[in-house]
């Protein structure tokens, strides 16, 4: 029995080990094949990677094909087929204005001078890193724009300048594109110039009596002149232009930025050398028969201050309420609005478009000139209906919430709506900056801000309140260097005494607060801008989300007016203007401080304003529209065409009808106590 028994456990044994066996080699397969899962699985981890770059590039490549294929489709049709389908729908269009005064018999007369404003100006590479191999005189601003989401990195160092300098980083050249073509079309089928200098030609006018004064825009307006020479071809081209048409005088056609550079060449023509262009006292009453300046921000822009400030302006606050958290995400974020601070702060145009004048001009902590505006009163007003007492009693009611507007930068809309009285400021001049908040991992976005610590940041927040007047003072507190490279190219103030000596330094050219108009009586000036658009005047902000890589301060979008109808929305309060430049800044100088003989106008220059007021497009069969306000769009405004193809052709501001005003832009003058 015993012996049976032992058999019986050797065979179970067996079984067991053999068992035991199979399991371990069951085990050994799944491990291979865990293993061979696992690798398989980092495979396609590595391969399915995809950064938040990538989408955004390849987004923009999507996005910038489909409109090239649109693009395609719509110049292999007839030429006659897009006019036929929209004249099927809207009915006939009116004839261009060009072909209309050709009709009346008017031809092509004094030769003309335009003058691009900054962005619309095309800039093209002529030496760069190896990054940038094989983009020699290719358009790196303007055009297509297909270096931003193919190599979006070295196209941002080659769109930067010096910091140091404000001119050319070691290495790198960009410089403006020449011709018509400069400024004609700012991307396929987004015309600026185009319609305009189409029109002109069809009374005759061509290349030879036309003349783009392409130049830097991202440079200071002295610095265009010494590394460019931008300045003297102006002039030489002008005295060309000139001569070969029988000694007929120039029309200047200036838009945005270039109203304001060419304020400089003003100056600059008849300044003496080396300062100057050594034209002489009467070079302008010589050479110039007209400037029409087009959306001149004359007296700066509020929306300068906030792009400087954080990089932002409504676009971006609307974005971000549109999509909340969208661009605050870390990674998206720090691809965007940081890189566009860091780019953008290099550009010392930008500073000639901070708000000029001060509080005399802009407003203080309790009043301002556009006190009272209300949009839904403006239109009602425009469209000629009379207010029902329900509505009258509905205007009363929104003119007890008075609109703060020279408060332009405001932390908090409580502080916005709050009486000066009640509000504790606590001075940041000279506040104490604190440690460096930034790590090693922000370098590649360096910004000025990353010096200021918590301790900058912090004072900045409890001032609480800016004005025209502390707003210089908070751009050198937040960003020292670029301020420091402004401050010796631009300025501010209001010249107490314009025969000061001082005065003849080109800093103060393009302030028309600080500099006198040319000794030419038979010159005109004209301010030309659309109205009846919502434009920005005054922010509201609050501290950004605590992180070492953000921009410390944003656009609070949650601050909404009252109202619907009410100028606050997404934390920006409006005013009326063509939405970039205000009525105030575009229309004051033409309105008072040109008006007559003053001190700005010794000569009695006559001014004149020509507004317009928006009409959007009813449908998108007529694209951009044939009657807007908008800043670039009113490039294709017809009545804006015809006022500048009857001076062009010989007709003088009262030919025209004088001034043609739809805002209040008198009324608002009047409350500026400004010195005449």
């Amino acid at each position: 029995m015993s012996l049976i028994r032992r058999r019986k456990a050797a065979e179970a044994d067996k079984a067991s080990s053999s068992e035991s066996k199979i399991h371990t080699e069951r085990d050994e397969e799944d491990d291979k094949k865990k293993e061979g899962t696992g690798k398989s699985n980092k495979a396609e981890q590595k391969k399915n990677k995809w950064s938040c770059v990538n989408n955004c590039c390849w987004f923009v490549g999507c996005v910038c094909s489909i409109w090239w294929f649109l693009l395609f489709l719509y110049n292999a049709m007839p030429a006659s087929f897009p006019q036929y389908v929209t004249e099927a729908i809207t009915g006939p269009w009116p004839d261009p204005p060009g072909l209309k005064l050709k009709k009346e018999g008017l031809t092509a007369n004094h030769p003309v001078v335009f003058v691009p404003g900054i962005v619309t100006g095309g800039l093209e590479l002529w030496e760069g890193h190896q990054c940038a191999e094989g983009l020699f005189r290719k358009r790196l601003w303007g055009g297509t724009f297909g270096e931003v989401y193919r190599r979006p990195s070295c196209w941002a160092e080659h769109m930067s300048l010096d910091n140091e300098t404000g001119l050319d980083p070691p290495g790198i050249r960009v410089r403006p594109v020449s011709g018509l073509v400069a400024a004609d079309y700012f991307a396929p089928g987004y015309f600026v110039w185009a319609v305009l200098i189409s029109n002109l030609a069809q009374i005759g006018y061509e290349e030879k009596n036309m003349y783009m004064a392409a130049y830097d825009w991202r440079l200071s307006f002295q610095n265009t002149e010494v590394r460019d020479q931008s300045l003297s071809r102006i002039k030489s081209n002008i005295e060309l232009m000139v001569a070969t048409s029988g000694g007929r005088k120039a029309v200047v056609i200036p838009h945005s930025m270039g109203v304001l550079y060419f304020l400089h060449f003003m100056k600059w023509v008849e300044a003496p050398a080396p300062m100057g262009g050594g034209g002489g006292p009467g070079w302008c009453s010589k050479h110039i028969k007209a400037v029409m300046n087009i959306g001149g921000p004359f007296l700066g822009v509020p929306k300068a201050v906030a792009g400087l400030f954080s990089a932002e302006a409504k676009d971006i606050a609307v974005a971000r309420a549109i999509a909340p958290g969208f661009l605050d995400n870390d990674l998206f974020r720090v691809q965007t609005l940081q890189h566009v601070m860091k780019m953008t702060r290099t550009w010392d145009s930008t500073m000639s478009m901070i708000p000029k004048g001060g509080e005399t001009i802009w407003g203080g902590l309790d009043w301002s000139p556009e006190e009272g505006y209300l949009p839904s009163k403006r239109k009602q007003r425009t469209s000629d209906t009379q207010l029902t007492s329900h509505e009258e009693n509905k205007t009363l009611i929104s003119q007890t919430n008075i609109v703060n507007y020279g408060r332009i930068i405001s932390f908090g809309k409580e502080v916005a709506e709050a009486s000066s009285s009640k509000i504790e400021r606590i001075d940041f001049r000279g506040a104490f900056k604190g440690s460096n908040v930034a790590n090693t991992s922000c370098r590649d976005l360096w910004t000025e801000y990353h010096d200021m610590g918590v301790g900058g940041i912090t004072a900045v927040a409890e001032y609480k309140v800016y004005t025209a007047d502390s707003i210089v003072d908070l751009l050198h507190f937040v960003a020292p260097k670029m301020m420091a490279r402004g401050s010796a190219h631009f300025s501010y103030g209001i010249a107490d005494n314009l025969d000061d000596p001082k005065y003849e330094h080109y800093k103060y050219w393009s302030n028309p607060l600080e500099t006198k108009l040319p000794n030419a009586p038979d010159m005109e000036i004209f301010s030309m801008y659309g109205v009846g658009i919502p434009t920005e005047r005054s922010y509201i902000y609050k501290l950004s989300p605590s992180s070492e890589c953000y921009i410390p301060f944003q656009i609070d979008t949650s601050a909404d007016g009252h109202d619907e109808d009410g100028c606050l929305k997404d934390g920006v309060y409006t005013v009326d203007g063509d939405e970039t430049v205000p009525v105030l800044s575009a229309g004051f100088m033409c309105a008072k401080a040109w008006r007559g003989k003053t001190r700005f106008n010794p000569s009695g220059i006559r001014s004149y304003i020509r507004e317009y007021d928006h009409c959007p497009p009813a449908n998108l069969l007529e694209g951009r529209g044939t009657q807007s306000g908008a800043h670039v769009d009113i490039m294709g405004n017809f009545a804006l065409i015809e006022d500048i193809i009857r001076v062009a052709a010989g007709a003088k501001g009262e030919d025209l009808g004088g001034d043609q005003v739809y805002s209040d832009i008198f009324k608002w003058s009047e409350k500026i106590k400004l010195p005449l």
